[in-house]
């Protein structure tokens, strides 16, 4: 009999019993820490906030993954310094990973700690640079979202679709105030402007993960934000794909893990939006 140690075969059914593992685990102990953190931060603003439960949410996941992946690379919001170049120059650092899983332990966090339900756990995975799974949980609601690559993405067992509105005028969008205050929240606040009167109506929840969550269920026809990281946007990208939708740059170029100005609709008013935010701009 052969001592040699055989290596597990491992798939992307695999993967996605691990991410949601990760996630439902992670999700359950942050809603039972809602309401009862010790320790609250400031990062980079005002706006962006961490409590130790950010980083035991993220502990875990990375304990968990690391138990089943050893060979693997993590890219976690909490194990980046904060600021706005900080995130790309850790996305540079693992650029030549394999596999790269990008975890956000909580997305919503100002949420968290004002006991406003709409936070999630963020957790995708990509491969040679691509995402091939994408996993959102909300603790709030028992909601879980996930895609795998060419798979489609699906909420509690059923098939999401994105929202069929064929114009702004018909669509609910929402959008997220950049922690960023010299430069991004500003043009964040002309688009804003800008766009609210052409649009049915716009919200603005705090949570990019989720809001593109809602997009890839068809309960938002679009979402926009700046100032952005990979684990904010890595996981809720692979979703709205899956669902018929399309997810871009502020000036039309195709989600990578560098973007960090997002436009993500479902796709019939992909053109339309794109266009009022640059006129915005300009």
């Amino acid at each position: 009999m052969s001592d040699e140690v055989q290596e597990p075969i491992v798939g992307r059914k695999s993967f996605a019993a691990v991410a949601i593992n990760c996630a439902a685990k992670a999700g359950e102990w942050i809603k039972t820490k809602l309401g009862s953190y010790v320790s609250l931060n400031m990062k980079f603003s005002q706006h962006d906030l961490v409590t130790e439960i950010d980083k035991g949410s993220e502990t875990m996941i990375r304990n968990l993954i690391m138990t089943h992946f050893p060979d693997h690379s993590f890219l976690g919001e909490e194990g980046v310094e904060p600021g706005p170049n900080a995130s790309l120059e850790a996305l540079d650092n693992v650029k030549e990973a394999e596999y790269l899983w990008i975890v956000d332990p909580i997305d919503g966090t100002t949420n968290f700690v004002h006991g406003f339900p709409f936070f999630v756990v963020s957790i995708a995975l990509a491969y040679k640079g691509e995402i091939i799974l994408g996993v959102v949980y909300d603790p709030s609601r028992d909601e879980l979202f996930i895609a795998e690559k060419g798979k489609g993405a699906y909420v509690h067992g059923r098939r999401m679709r994105v929202s069929q509105e064929k114009a702004v005028r018909e669509s609910l969008l929402a959008t997220g105030f950049p922690a960023d205050h010299q430069q991004a929240l500003p043009l964040n606040m002309k688009q804003l402007q800008y766009v609210a009167p052409k649009a049915r109506n716009i919200r603005a929840s705090g949570s990019a993960a989720l809001h593109m969550a809602y997009v890839a269920a068809g309960r938002l026809s679009g979402f926009w934000e700046m100032g952005l990281h990979p684990w904010d946007l890595a996981a809720g990208s692979l979703l709205i794909q899956e669902s018929g939708g399309r997810v871009t740059g502020l000036n039309g170029e195709e989600y990578h893990l560098g973007i960090k100005d997002v436009v993500a609709t479902s796709g019939s008013i992909h053109d339309e939006l794109l266009t009022l935010l640059q006129e915005a701009g300009k």
